[in-house]
């Protein structure tokens, strides 16, 4: 009988797979794990100058893209196309379960890893665009608004789009698979899904996600190595890390194999409650009143000077373009990266939902989850090394940013309890990044299957972790922001064009928005059909 299982689980692996997508993403993500255990100076090489190109070429774009996506989202908010619903359904899951998948999925990896360690990078050396010394009071909220916008609204939204495009097209089209090339069906044509161009974008998109998701988990697994190290003198060496990536894999393909209903939803659930506890207990027993007054001014300085930040790329400022690029350039690089996997478990999760529902949940609830977290625990780390509470800068120094989490909660009461807590938490993110994200990308090589089988989520389960192990003996953190910005920065332009084919699509069936629908752009005007030859689509109200 096992016999017989084995063989219709290798049977339904086979038959479900895309070829095409399947073996070139496949192969090429092998083929790099396979270059480092054979020459790793070779890969080293290769992507420090895949790196330096992207970054000379393309970072202005990436700025100018996601501010773009920034403000459709904020439309599709408020505006009128804001009813259009994806698919003819009832969601599948609650609001909060919704908003915890969408939180978890793969974004709150980030926050955990970087929440108390990127404002003190910013206190240390604030943006060129603020006239604001290093080490002052003033950096201080410099340094919380800086990061309040790097984590707020943009790399979330570049998450959102790809859901909204690919959800939109696949359940509101028919015959329209649940993949990433979806998401530009308006440009592709519906006939050309299975073309060659959908089939490039589709092995772009498995690269893409294995390159920025083993970021993440690379981030996310450096950090409990080095707690480790820190705080209990237990230094695991290169084979420690593989050792840990392989058991947390193990257990992220527990969670995969057992679903999204029974694994990924549960998990996020738990996830949230765990992280808004720390989150309070930090704001609790750190200095309260002046995390309050600062977060409430920071804030507004996000709101004031967003454009400007968003689209500073250090023309004329010393040193402005390398801050630029170390920083805002490779978080939307990474949140690019990120787009196709996040946007395909959006579109999953999304169904009977309307656009203006994911557009809020995607870039306004989350960041009402995100902001605070960011103004207590890095407003707390800020606050503790201006103040000569407790040096954090210097371990960071000497260990590394992962260390950050590590030396202030040492420095609160209970601070071992503190730690325990962001351990687990720093775990149970890495899980459910890695489940969901492996869920996406196995259905990106089946042609949009929503439940692949177990045996392709294993797979790529594993391709996940030997990447990630990879890029964190390579070298640690600039390794791993290197490979994030190589693969997201030629999605900034398929999230382009995704906006551009909403538009073009939303505008033609529901109705424009900046012009009537007799108006034309150039030229004479167009003759006009027949009332009767009216083929006119009716708006989402009927």
């Amino acid at each position: 009988m096992a016999d017989s299982d084995d063989l219709s689980a290798v049977g339904r692996f086979r038959e479900e797979l895309d070829p095409i997508v399947f073996l070139f993403g496949a192969g090429l993500s092998v083929g790099i794990i396979a270059l480092y255990f054979i020459s790793p100076t070779t890969v080293e090489n290769a992507i420090g100058v895949a790196n330096e190109s992207m970054l000379e070429y393309l970072n202005w774009a990436l700025l100018l893209i996601v501010f773009l996506i920034v403000l459709f989202l904020l439309f599709l908010i408020i505006g009128p196309w804001g009813k259009i619903r994806l698919g003819d359904e009832k969601p599948e899951y609650s609001f909060l379960s919704f908003f915890a998948m969408l939180y978890s999925a793969g974004f709150a990896a980030g926050v955990v890893f970087w929440g108390p360690t990127e404002a003190l990078f910013y206190y240390d050396n604030p943006s060129p665009l603020f006239d604001v010394s290093g080490g002052s009071a003033e950096a201080m909220t410099v340094a919380v608004q800086q990061t309040l916008f790097h984590w707020a609204l943009p790399q979330l939204a570049v998450f959102t789009i790809m859901g909204i495009a690919i959800g939109y097209f696949a359940y509101n089209y028919d015959s329209v698979p649940l993949r990433v090339s979806s998401a530009l069906t308006p440009l592709l044509g519906k006939d050309n899904l299975d073309g060659n161009a959908a089939k490039f974008i589709d092995i772009i998109a498995v690269f893409a996600t294995i390159g920025g998701v083993a970021t993440s988990l690379g981030f996310i697994g450096s950090q409990f190595v080095t707690g480790l190290d820190y705080q209990w003198g237990i230094d695991l060496g290169s084979t420690g890390i593989l050792l840990v990536v392989t058991t947390m894999t193990l257990l992220f393909t527990i969670s995969m194999v057992l679903g999204v209903d029974r694994g990924i939803r549960r998990l996020s659930n738990f996830n949230m409650i765990l992280f808004v506890v720390l989150m309070v207990a930090t704001f609790i027993v750190g200095p309260t009143v002046f995390l309050v007054l600062l977060g409430t001014q920071a804030f507004g300085g996000m709101v004031t000077n967003f454009v400007s930040m968003s689209l500073f790329t250090g023309a004329g400022v010393e040193g402005g373009t390398q801050w630029a690029n170390d920083w805002t350039v490779f978080y939307w690089a990474w949140a690019l990266s990120w787009s196709p996997f996040a946007g395909l478990f959006i579109a999953r999760i999304s169904k009977g939902r309307t656009v203006r529902e994911v557009a809020f949940t995607g870039i306004a609830a989350t960041s009402g989850a995100t902001i605070p977290w960011f103004t207590f625990v890095g407003g707390s780390a800020v606050w503790a090394q201006h103040n000569g509470v407790t040096d954090i800068l210097g371990p960071v120094g000497e260990h590394g940013a992962p260390v950050a989490g590590f030396a202030l909660f040492e420095a609160f009461p209970l601070g071992s309890v503190f730690m325990i807590a962001f351990m687990i938490l720093v775990t149970t993110f890495f899980i459910t990044s890695a489940d969901s994200s492996t869920l996406a990308v196995s259905m990106m090589t089946t042609g949009g299957k929503a439940s692949p089988s177990s045996i392709n989520r294993i797979f790529w389960g594993v391709v996940l972790g030997m990447t990630a192990a990879i890029l964190m003996i390579l070298g640690g953190v600039d390794a791993l922001q290197s490979a994030a910005i190589i693969t997201g920065g030629p999605f900034a332009f398929v999230c382009l064009f995704a906006l551009l084919g909403l538009v073009r699509e939303f505008s033609a069936k529901f109705g424009r928005v900046l012009l009537q629908d007799d108006a034309w752009i150039v030229g004479s005007r167009p003759e006009r059909p027949s009332s009767g030859d009216s083929d006119a689509v009716p708006g989402d109200d009927d």
